[in-house]
């Protein structure tokens, strides 16, 4: 599936600054190679990556005047509801409240048929990490509530893949997990790396299960032997400020690649280096750490396995600034052709 995939393929990471779903979704499709559907959480603050999520967990309660979102625990029969509805293959959807952008994708793109579609969902680290219970502690740390998580995320996870399968000949899915570059810091202190391990790998097999390819997007420092380790087919990072964190673990990326592996280059800034950065910066640095990635994997066959993205989501940028970074995106990818 990922062989028909051409060398240096565009596409991005899901956040987008618009109010208007379908400005959005035309930008998407006019623009990249991969398209994907827009989260915009300037739209609504139940777009936002833990809450666009959340809809059908027990337990939840929403303040929509102070925008929060927590778990209170109550009676029982929240919980024996999930349970009692939950099988293996269970589907859960994501509504139009929480995702006009992919409501809004699904109907533009009704009657066409893609190569490849791409999705995304938040990580199961980053959602349990991301939402608290009512006297403050992260999910995470409830057995309970962090397995009710994963079972959740993952019936997201079919149902998108269902839907975009409609139209698409293969399914990309994203599990983002900006998350990962803080683990280890004095904030998440007793976050149990096994455990971490055990919900990603989870999330990338429920992705294969469903008949989708499953990538992991993380826009900082993360532990990359561990998401390597996951079974993810393509490894999403920010290359514009931490292709370092990554080329030095230069056994695990040279058997990644080895077995068919892709790299996402997020090498467009998302940050305010947008304004700065040229084009031929960023191209002489993609060119520089190709070079660096053929001589530490010893494969002259790499550069076939790239995707070029943004480093991260643009959804915290202008409409103009974003518009900026898939331009630069896609002239990029035409200076690599």
């Amino acid at each position: 599936m990922l062989n028909n995939i051409k060398p240096f393929s565009t596409t991005g990471i899901g956040s987008l600054p618009h109010l208007n779903a379908d400005e959005a979704v035309d930008l998407i499709l006019n623009t990249f190679d991969i398209p994907f559907w827009p989260q915009l959480p300037m739209l609504s603050f139940r777009e936002s990556m833990t809450l666009q999520y959340a809809e059908g967990m027990p337990f939840l309660k929403i303040d929509e005047l102070k925008e929060t979102a927590w778990v209170e625990h109550g009676s029982g029969d929240d919980l024996t509801r999930f349970y009692e509805s939950y099988t293996e293959s269970s589907k859960i959807a994501v509504s139009e409240d929480c995702a006009a952008g992919l409501h809004a994708f699904l109907r533009r793109i009704k009657g066409r048929r893609f190569p490849f579609l791409k999705g995304h969902v938040t990580g199961p680290i980053t959602f349990t990490l991301g939402l608290k219970d009512s006297s403050g502690r992260y999910l995470f740390f409830d057995e309970e509530m962090r397995e009710i998580s994963s079972m959740l995320l993952k019936a997201k996870i079919r149902w998108q893949i269902d839907a975009l399968k409609q139209h698409a000949d293969n399914v990309i899915i994203f599990i983002d997990e900006p998350i990962l570059s803080a683990l280890g810091s004095s904030s998440y202190l007793g976050v149990d790396t096994a455990e971490v391990q055990r919900l990603l790998s989870e999330a990338v097999s429920a992705i294969e299960e469903a008949g989708g390819i499953p990538g992991i997007h993380c826009c900082g420092r993360a532990d990359w032997p561990a998401v390597i380790q996951t079974g993810a087919k393509i490894i999403n990072f920010d290359a514009f400020e931490y292709f370092d964190t990554l080329v030095m673990y230069e056994k695990e990326l040279a058997e990644f690649m080895s077995r068919g592996g892709y790299l996402a280059f997020g090498i467009v800034p998302t940050s305010d280096s947008i304004n700065t950065v040229t084009e031929d910066r960023l191209l002489s640095l993609m060119l520089d750490e190709l070079n660096r990635l053929r001589n530490v994997v010893k494969d002259s066959e790499a550069a076939n396995r790239i995707l070029i993205t943004p480093s991260c989501g643009t959804g915290s940028r202008s409409i103009e600034e974003a518009v900026k970074i898939f331009q630069m995106t896609i002239r990029l990818k035409e200076a690599l052709s």
